[in-house]
């Protein structure tokens, strides 16, 4: 988490996360509810909107823009890398 948004989590810029077995393949949708129940310390609104981030979020999915995997429909891997950079600043 960068950019601000690793304020939501008690300023913990970085997890590292096991997560539970489950009859289908972890996407990245399925990660952000479980991020949303497990990780997540306040103002869900700040990060969550619907079942996806808020505009001015950015994902990397292993330094790449999400919206090249697959966006919420991406099936991670083993040791992949998401990174959440919130783009939005007050004034």
């Amino acid at each position: 988490f960068r950019g601000g948004a690793e304020l939501l989590f008690d300023g913990v810029k970085k997890h590292q996360v096991t997560l539970p077995c489950q009859p289908e393949p972890w996407d990245i949708r399925n990660l952000l509810k479980w991020i949303k129940q497990n990780l997540l310390k306040e103002r869900p609104e700040l990060f969550m909107q619907g079942e996806s981030v808020r505009p001015g979020i950015l994902v990397l999915i292993n330094n790449a823009d999400w919206e090249l995997m697959g966006e919420l429909d991406y099936k991670l891997q083993d040791q992949d890398n998401v990174l959440f950079i919130s783009t939005l600043h007050g004034g």
